[in-house]
């Protein structure tokens, strides 16, 4: 019977192992595209629809508010009927909002379709339970940070792309109001062309898909036999999960909170055109690349020696540098020290985000699904709180530099996480539970 890979073949899909490994990120990449595509535009949607401060936070509140709830939802849904049909349902129901967004004709279905959009960043949670059950301990938080970096690229490639797409479709002689329709048209195209190569290509671990393996008695590698609610009821009741919660909430949650206000920053404070801007703010995402992936290896690496406190160890650390880095940013008074703050504070976010899902897999074995949604539910609250911070104080920069000390204050979340010596070997907990 097939079992979970203990290497990462980056060059092969001759395995399900790996053809989960890039069909997850893909999809997340696709997903990450649709869900900041606006972004970018915001410059020019702001001047059609006539949008004021308090209307664009709403926008950006909305934009990360639902999925929160999907995000708690997929976890258990993945328990119970799989990560293969979830991904594939996700997907083409998230693409109703992408495409529908086009077709606003006022703030207020604009900030509807805005609202529905955000389904799509529930994709995370699913690209980590896929990668979790197809991948053995010693690999896991490698496979799980790349697989969920290169995904979040699509944040970085939506504001570096979606300016230009727009620019283009102008030139052929399309308004400027018709062409950024035009433009957030196709990332709802490539969700449901995702879809099909999903659906058709993956499965839900290394033995078979869940449905029939439950069918027919079998046991699988995967986690939640009973899938469902049971998963979320049990990972809710462990306390590490509410810590991972609060961390995941001050690494990822900052990281789409600077998606959505980065290209209308740059543009308002520092006078960069739109194409500027989103090249500024898309130098951000594409960090992910490599530096969330980056994090996920260094933990792997730490905790070679099977000690699983080494992690949280690392993604304390990481955390601090980005609360550093962060204040920085918000008081960086030239555009070139702003750039070259952002990237200093974006790689420790990226890192922080792969540390924090390094350690997802060991938290409760019995409940993957549940651990994962609810802790990839925490970045969106992080966001959505950081949303409602800078409507309060209406100041960006101000905004930032809060954020900055409660990141470092969140960083002690990851240390309160530690594991208690019996179930601090990784081998271990392979198979058991942390307790």
């Amino acid at each position: 019977m097939a079992t979970k890979a203990d290497s990462i073949k980056l060059f092969s899909i001759s395995t399900p192992q790996m053809r989960a490994f890039h069909l997850t990120w893909a999809a997340f990449f696709i997903c990450f595209f649709a869900w900041f595509a606006c972004a970018p535009l915001m410059p020019v949607i702001k001047g059609e629809f006539h949008l004021n401060a308090e209307q664009i936070a709403n926008i950006n509140i909305a934009a990360v508010a639902i999925t929160i709830l999907v995000r708690l939802v997929v976890g258990p849904l993945c328990d119970r009927f799989g990560p293969r049909k979830t991904y594939t349902g996700l997907l083409l129901l998230g693409s109703i909002p992408v495409i529908g967004v086009a077709f606003a004709q006022s703030y207020e279905s604009f900030l509807i379709f805005r609202l529905g959009i955000g389904a799509a960043g529930a994709g995370f949670v699913i690209t980590q339970y896929h990668t979790s059950v197809m991948f053995a301990p010693r690999v896991v938080g490698t496979a799980n940070a790349a697989a969920a970096g290169w995904g979040n690229a699509g944040g970085g490639a939506a504001q570096a792309i979606m300016p230009l797409m727009m620019s283009a479709i102008v030139i052929l002689g399309v308004s400027e109001t018709l062409g950024w329709r035009v433009a957030l048209v196709v990332p709802g195209v490539l969700m449901i062309v995702m879809a099909g190569v999903y659906y058709r290509y993956t499965q839900d671990c290394p033995e078979g898909n869940f449905a029939e393996l439950r069918a027919a008695g079998i046991a699988f590698g995967g986690s939640g036999k009973k899938g469902g609610w049971s998963s979320f009821r049990l990972a809710a009741a462990n306390y590490r999960v509410w810590l991972l919660f609060v961390t995941y909430g001050a690494c990822f949650g900052i990281e789409i909170f600077i998606h959505n206000i980065a290209a209308i920053y740059y543009v308002d404070h520092f006078h960069l055109t739109l194409g500027q801007a989103g090249m500024a703010a898309g130098s951000f995402g594409l960090l992910a690349l490599f530096a969330r992936a980056l994090g996920g290896w260094l933990s792997d690496k730490v905790a070679a020696g099977g000690n699983l406190n080494r992690r949280v160890t690392l993604l304390f650390a990481l955390m601090i540098g980005e609360g550093a880095g962060l204040l920085m940013f918000s008081h960086a008074e030239s555009v070139t020290l702003a750039i070259a703050a952002m990237l200093g504070f974006g790689l420790f976010t990226h890192m922080a985000c792969g540390a924090t899902y390094a350690v997802v897999p060991f938290v409760d074995q019995r409940a993957l699904g549940g651990v994962a949604g609810i802790i990839g539910a925490g970045g969106n609250v992080g966001a959505v709180a950081a949303g409602f911070l800078m409507k309060g104080l209406g100041n960006t920069q101000q905004t930032l530099s809060v954020l900055g000390f409660v990141v470092a204050a969140s960083a002690l979340c990851a240390i309160a996480a530690r594991f208690s010596s019996t179930h601090a070997s990784e081998p271990a907990l392979a198979g058991k539970v942390a307790a």
